[in-house]
């Protein structure tokens, strides 16, 4: 995937995160690294999606402020080689009558950012349907389309507004990705063109850590074993209930959480065997994973989590360690190396089981299972899946 002088193609990605304040190991923010080298990328920073709702008033203020810190940090280039740009929007995806305002908007500031950088017709990404009004009316050679979620069952957003986003992206893209086997499944026939694509993982990154002896800080002062987690915490993904009893009826083990939390959590943080320990950088995760002796994913079971393919589920078995989780389908090609718990009592007994059976073995099957799932390789099957020629192609070249 080297870039020559025919083959350079400028990327306008529409990102499902915003890269200066969320975890960078999304699938989006990944490709974009590499798809950087073949010419001008630039990353928007998630489209405002949500309603406003004051009901978590200090929740509602911190995203706000976050927000409007991202937007004046302005155009920056960010160390993974691509342009980063937060552009003002407004939450009315719900008000018909504005959208056309809010697109026209969007368009303005886009517009400027992308004849600044010299890119002329893009491949337009879109991981947030949020962006599908602008998106579409662009000038572009390629549309791709990111299903990676259910994105119409999030809180707090107009239903009947991101379903029509969703559908409008698959009939008219020319590419859609999911991540998910239901997902594509039940979607595929709605797609222009579609494909299965497995998350990939730094490998080389999260393996590696163990080759560091150092110790990060703030893990020092806590006793083994260590049972860990690493992710945001929030209302329709972690089942905070699970948790809450998993840690009191272990209370030998300390847990350790990263990440930022948008639920309370006062109860479980009262624990004298908890520690959250907040949102670290993507670069430093490794190194707090390779002191966790076992890793755990306690999500809901819900339709969000249905149709989920979680990233750290590679990243933790990239660091070799024993992982408990809740079922999820994704999941299913997994529980030769993973631990499988249905209810609390059994995620407690299969942690007890994950920490008392562990060997170098088992560290080593783990990180067989995903040694190959770079994401280097899955930016190299998407370009290549994205840009076949066909012969019309190749008599029009000569």
């Amino acid at each position: 995937m080297e870039q020559t002088e025919k083959s350079r193609m400028d990327f306008i990605c529409f990102g499902g995160e915003d890269w200066w304040y969320h975890n960078r190991g999304h699938i989006d923010m990944q490709l974009m690294r590499r798809f950087a080298k073949l010419g001008t990328t630039l990353y928007i920073n998630s489209i405002v999606m949500q309603r406003p709702s004051l009901r978590k008033g200090g929740m509602f203020f911190k995203r706000l402020t976050r927000k409007i810190k991202s937007i004046f940090a302005g155009l920056k280039m960010s160390d993974a080689g691509f342009w980063v740009y937060s552009p003002f929007s407004m939450p009315v995806h719900h008000l018909r009558w504005l959208r056309p305002v809010n697109r026209l908007l969007l368009q303005l500031q886009i517009c400027l950012v992308s004849k600044k950088l010299g890119i002329k017709k893009p491949i337009v990404w879109v991981a947030c349907p949020a962006a599908c009004d602008v998106a579409r009316n662009m000038k572009k050679q390629k549309l791709v389309y990111q299903r990676t979620d259910r994105f119409e069952d999030y809180p707090n957003i107009d239903k009947k507004t991101i379903i029509e986003y969703d559908h409008a992206l698959k009939a008219e893209a020319d590419l859609t990705i999911f991540v998910n086997n239901t997902l594509y499944n039940e979607e595929e026939n709605q797609c222009k063109k579609a494909i299965y694509l497995d998350h990939g993982v730094d490998f080389d990154m999260f393996a590696s850590a163990e080759n560091d002896k150092s110790i990060p800080d703030d893990m020092k002062g806590i006793a083994k074993p260590v049972v860990g987690f690493f992710g945001d915490i929030d209302e329709q993904t972690t089942d905070t209930e699970m948790i809450d009893r998993i840690t009191e009826l272990l209370p030998r083990m300390n847990f350790v959480f990263l990440g930022k939390a948008s639920v309370d959590c006062s109860g479980i943080l009262s624990k004298k065997n908890v520690w959250m320990l907040g949102h670290k950088p993507y670069e430093q995760v490794p190194h707090y994973g390779k002191c966790f002796d076992v890793c755990i994913m306690p999500w809901k079971q819900n339709r969000w989590i249905q149709a989920c393919n979680p990233i750290k589920l590679k990243e933790y078995l990239a660091l070799g360690k024993p992982v408990v989780s809740t079922p999820f389908p994704e999941l299913q090609k997994y529980l030769d190396v993973v631990y499988q718990a249905g209810n609390r009592q059994e995620f407690v007994k299969c942690i007890e089981k994950a920490l008392a059976s562990d060997s170098s073995e088992k560290i080593t099957a783990r990180r067989d299972k995903v040694k190959t799932a770079t994401w280097d390789f899955k930016a190299q099957l998407v370009y290549e899946i994205l840009f076949e020629r066909t012969d019309d192609d190749k008599q029009e070249e000569e």
